[in-house]
């Protein structure tokens, strides 16, 4: 059952109670980028306003532990990261439940529930929502997204009476679906338009590697396949179609399908957008005294010199803190290098850093591959640096602190030393 979370109790905005010298804060999004800016604001300036507003009915909650949650590992109490009474100790006037309707930049004052709140600076935090299914039959009931607590709380109570389940997509959501599925006991298939997960960012041979790893979990992968249609009776899904022919009976579909960036709260403002909403290395959009972290941030990487979006958990904690330090007036600049490591079903695991052919398509790679521990290895580089890598394999991170800190570093390596640079070792 879900958590009960009271309401909490916040007033208008009292412009003409608070003192002038006072600096006022507004972030958009209580996800880890937004919570985490609001709790180094309050570290930085005691005196300050903070108003956070969110538009699900909870206070912070750890997103990656959604999968976990799903497969019975974690608990719904454990997930939940803060509570009322923390938002209440840092003075964080926090609006749960709440769409944020307007931004007048020109006023500074954003409008949510039909009020106007003042800002000095803001921070828009509002990550993406899931694609649906775009075919007959998806608004079945038993037809989910999984991105947000209550997708996850859906999902699980369906699954106690499923035997079979379809999970859509060469996305890391559908990856944790069929995970997820297949760890609960369903039949499981998982259904890729492409020739391999991952397909923009890793080659043949690491998705043979993964392809290995859910076999193994029992997981019934389709390549190159796409959703026709979903057969529905009594209001859900019995049967998905793909565009090939293929039919199988489900329970259960789980759509991963990627992420469209609500970026729309901006438009009108000035700040622009293009897949997300582009802002420099200080995360300060074209407009003054608007920044933008999390997932929604096109983000510009003094490193790899380029902008990007990042939909990692670290990454929007440490967009957070910088975007505070400079929403206070600070200059700190955005500098680490992304990283994220997963599991892949039981058996196998992966560690990306840096940038990877997903991001630029003019990057260079070399590759040690050793079957018989399943270990992969690919390092890209950018004009003779060292860019990014993929891992693949359990124990195949030796060397990672060297990689990274060669990609930090800018340090430069002639092609006749790339390959010597796969078998670094740890320090």
């Amino acid at each position: 059952m879900p958590v009960t979370i009271p309401a909490l109790r916040v007033g208008p905005a009292k412009e003409d109670m608070t003192n002038s010298d006072q600096r006022r804060y507004a972030i958009v999004g209580n996800g880890f980028a937004g919570t985490t800016c609001a709790e180094q604001l309050r570290k930085l300036d005691a005196a300050c306003s903070i108003v956070l507003f969110a538009d699900e009915p909870y206070p912070l909650y750890n997103r990656i532990a959604l999968p976990p949650l799903l497969r019975k590992q974690v608990t719904q109490q454990k997930v939940i990261m803060r509570d009322l009474a923390w938002h209440e100790k840092h003075a964080i006037e926090l609006h749960l439940e709440t769409t944020v309707e307007k931004i007048d930049a020109a006023e500074k004052v954003v409008y949510a529930g039909g009020k106007g709140y003042r800002y000095d600076a803001l921070l828009v935090a509002t990550g993406g929502r899931p694609n649906r299914a775009d075919v007959a039959g998806a608004d079945a009931r038993n037809v989910f997204n999984f991105q947000y607590m209550d997708d996850t709380l859906a999902i699980s109570q369906q699954l106690e009476s499923a035997k079979a389940a379809v999970a859509v997509g060469g996305s890391f959501i559908a990856y944790e679906l069929a995970e997820a599925f297949a760890s609960r006991g369903v039949q499981t298939h998982w259904l890729l338009r492409g020739p391999r997960f991952l397909r923009r960012m890793i080659d043949e041979i690491a998705g043979e590697m993964i392809d290995d790893a859910a076999r193994e979990d029992n997981v019934h992968v389709h390549y190159g396949e796409e959703l026709h249609q979903m057969i529905r009776s009594d209001g859900v899904v019995k049967r998905v179609v793909t565009k090939s022919g293929l039919e199988i009976a489900t329970d259960c579909v789980g759509i991963g399908l990627g992420l469209t960036m609500n970026t729309e709260l901006v438009a009108g403002t000035g700040v622009k957008t293009k897949t997300g909403i582009v802002c420099d290395d200080r995360l300060e959009t074209d407009v003054k005294g608007i920044f933008a972290a999390g997932d929604v941030a096109e983000f510009y990487d003094p490193i790899a010199e380029m902008n990007y979006r990042l939909g990692t958990w670290n990454n929007a904690g440490a967009h957070g803190k910088v975007a505070a330090i400079n929403m206070a007036g600070g200059d700190d600049r955005y500098h680490d290098v992304p990283e994220y490591s997963s599991k892949l079903f039981t058996n196998q695991t992966i560690t990306q850093f840096g940038i990877s052919p997903e991001y630029r398509s003019d990057l260079d790679m070399v590759r040690k591959i050793d079957r018989d521990k399943r270990h992969y290895r690919a390092l890209f580089f950018w004009r003779n640096r060292l860019a990014g890598a993929v891992l693949i394999g359990k124990g195949n991170r030796a060397g990672k602190r060297k990689y990274l800190d060669a990609i930090k570093t800018k340090a430069e390596f002639p092609p006749s030393e790339w390959e010597s640079l796969l078998d670094w070792t740890a320090d």
